[in-house]
């Protein structure tokens, strides 16, 4: 299976982190009604398609998403061996579960921060994350204080290493002075749908600091394939494109983002072993810088400049 490596500093080479090309997400888990032995099913489908990392965030489905993911991979004893996973905290969502959250907030202080984790680590049935993310940007964040309570996450042997999610390139390089740990990643949206991450230094950033872009929505929700203008301008150029590739047009899709010298890795939220199975395929194809470009104009609807 072919790997990415998240370069990391020499101060801490212990806690490189790698991550497989496509990641799954648990974003849309609880909707999907899955019985705990299908989402074990699924998970070792996922497995041995090479999908091996598995992102997911403590406020999904209430608060309940990473409960019943661990619930599945006990199961399998032996199965987290061959896992990573990625969970991301900081946000304080209103919910019969946490019934202190009387309104909905940002939380980076290390208290809150430290109670997620442990929440997590709980949840999901083991005994360290291989990436815990700050969900969100959080307006009151004391950047020193957040950096320590990342530090110490990693020192404990709780967490191998930690990143950022939504940040702009100013909050990550707020966080980034006062941490010893480096930021292994920035996950954010992006899609041929959502190309803002082209021009507002995002790309451009992770790219300088060796962080890699995780895609969240990558197909835009569906967006990309669906009924509306942007899919209609799209359709064409993708199916083209498909047709001499000899794969689906979601995979081509993916492949452009993965096209980006950062190596965006895409955050998959389906839980349909054929679909994964159809992205899988934007692993196996590089596209033309030609084809990226006219995928990038049909979707902004414009040609360009």
């Amino acid at each position: 299976m072919k790997l990415l490596d998240v370069p990391d500093h020499a101060r801490h080479a212990n806690m490189r982190l790698v991550l497989p090309l496509l990641v799954w997400g648990a974003w849309r888990l609880t909707r999907a009604q899955l019985s705990v032995q299908a989402l074990n099913c699924l998970i070792h489908q996922c497995v041995e398609l090479g999908i091996t990392a598995f992102d997911h965030a403590d406020i999904y489905g209430g608060y309940t998403a990473e409960a019943q993911f661990g619930q599945a991979l006990a199961l399998s004893p032996g199965l987290r061996a061959q896992l990573q996973l990625f969970t991301k905290c900081g946000v304080a969502a209103v919910s019969a579960a946490r019934p202190a959250h009387q309104v909905k907030t940002f939380n980076s202080s290390a208290d809150h921060l430290a109670a997620c984790m442990d929440h997590s680590l709980t949840a999901l049935g083991t005994e360290q994350l291989d990436l815990l993310m700050l969900h969100r940007p959080d307006y009151l964040m004391d950047a020193a204080e957040t950096a320590q309570a990342l530090d110490r996450a990693v020192a404990s042997g709780k967490v191998r290493a930690v990143g950022v999610s939504n940040f702009s390139p100013s909050q990550v390089l707020l966080l980034r002075q006062h941490l010893q740990t480096p930021l292994a990643v920035n996950q954010i949206e992006f899609s041929l749908g959502a190309m803002q991450a082209l021009d507002n230094g995002v790309l451009d950033q992770c790219q300088q600091l060796g962080m890699r872009p995780m895609a969240w929505s990558p197909l835009a929700g569906g967006a990309v394939l669906g009924d509306n203008d942007l899919a209609r301008r799209l359709n064409p150029v993708l199916t083209h494109i498909a047709q001499v590739q000899a794969c689906p047009p979601a995979a081509v899709a993916l492949a452009w983002l993965m096209r980006c010298p950062t190596r965006v890795v895409p955050v998959l939220g389906s839980v349909r072993i054929e679909r994964l199975r159809d992205a899988w395929r934007a692993t196996q194809i590089t596209l033309s810088r030609e084809d990226w470009y006219t995928l990038w104009a049909a979707a902004a609807g414009r040609q360009l400049p």
